[in-house]
């Protein structure tokens, strides 16, 4: 009976011994996964809105957990403190400017603080310090934007249902292409057209740029006239030269138009006998009689030279002449 009683005090006491290293062993299990044993720096961030956050959840940096939560209270309205442990071992990698915002463990796991960015040239965290909390869309902002572009999707599901009907009834521009095949044959033509205009628009600027480029040739006219100070002095006096022969040609194209004038009036000799028939047919018999009195004159003047009285003068002037002419031979 006593042995009994003694194995049965020996197994309590086993199971016991067990039950206390199964216990001190979850202790510092669970505790080494809080920080729970190792120095921390306590910091702090300020949200709106915690969306569910509890006191415990993880803190994680870079993607490895540095600390938990162990604070949430409201400081003001609208305002919620969350107090953070970090692991001392961390605390030379976080830095003041960084920023901490909500996020999830996993899809649908638990809310984590995440904290992210800041740069090496801004010091560390220190006890105490407030980091920058940035504000987290939440998932009732989210579904009112999904619902939001649900209702613009549909309208424009709802326009472009009534412009494809529109096109296959054959209004619009479109319609009216798709359903008269003549406005597709002129459309195709003038697209054509438009084709045909553009090579040749094409082919006028490779032209051009031969031209350009004939003209800039060492040398040629165009350079020339360009760098050669001579030339275009010479081609300036050319112009001048021919500014005024153009204006002497003018001149006397107007002297011209005035005799012309005076030649279709009556009021001088020339417009008369051009004119003045009656004025031209005297003029005519004037000059006849005229003709006729030095005919008679002629005669009168031949018979006079043989006239006994007369013919010792004109033997006289004769030989007058005759020694004129001697006199000038001999001078040569």
């Amino acid at each position: 009976m006593e042995a009994s009683e003694n194995k049965r005090s020996i197994i309590v006491g086993i199971f016991l011994a067990v039950g206390l290293v199964v216990f001190m062993l979850g202790v510092f299990v669970l505790g080494s996964q809080s920080k729970s044993f190792s120095k921390s720096v306590h910091i702090s961030a300020v949200f709106e809105d915690v969306a569910g956050l509890k006191k415990g959840n993880s803190v994680w940096f870079s993607g490895v957990k540095v600390g938990s939560i162990s604070k949430i209270e409201f400081i003001g309205a609208g305002q919620v403190d969350v107090a953070m442990n970090i692991d001392e071992a961390s605390q030379p990698y976080i830095h003041r400017n960084a920023g901490v915002h909500i996020g999830s463990d996993g899809l649908i796991g638990n809310k984590i603080i995440v904290i992210d960015g800041g740069t090496p040239q801004a010091p560390v965290i220190q006890e105490g310090d407030v980091l920058q909390a940035e504000k987290m869309t939440s998932t009732d902002e989210i579904m009112k934007t999904l619902q939001q572009n649900n209702q613009n999707l549909l309208s424009i599901t709802g326009d472009f249902k009534l412009l494809s009907r529109k096109i296959l009834q054959g209004k619009g521009t479109v319609g009216t292409l798709m359903a008269d095949s003549m406005m597709a044959i002129q459309l195709r033509n003038a697209m054509r057209n438009l084709e045909s205009a553009t090579g040749s628009a094409a082919r006028m600027a490779v032209q051009l740029d031969r031209f350009s480029k004939t003209m800039n040739t060492k040398g040629g006219l165009a350079d020339k006239l360009f760098t050669d100070t001579a030339t275009f002095n010479q081609l300036s006096s050319s112009v001048a030269q021919l500014q005024q022969t153009a204006k002497n040609a003018a001149t006397i194209t107007d002297n011209l138009n005035k005799a012309t004038n005076k030649f279709n009036s009556t009021d001088n000799v020339i417009g008369v006998l051009l004119n003045d028939p009656k004025a031209a047919t005297k003029v005519q018999s004037s000059i006849d009689y005229l003709q006729q009195s030095t005919v008679k004159l002629n005669d009168d003047l031949e018979a006079a030279q043989h006239n006994f009285l007369l013919r010792g003068f004109f033997k006289k002037r004769e030989k007058a002449k005759q020694d004129s002419i001697k006199a000038a031979q001999k001078g040569k």
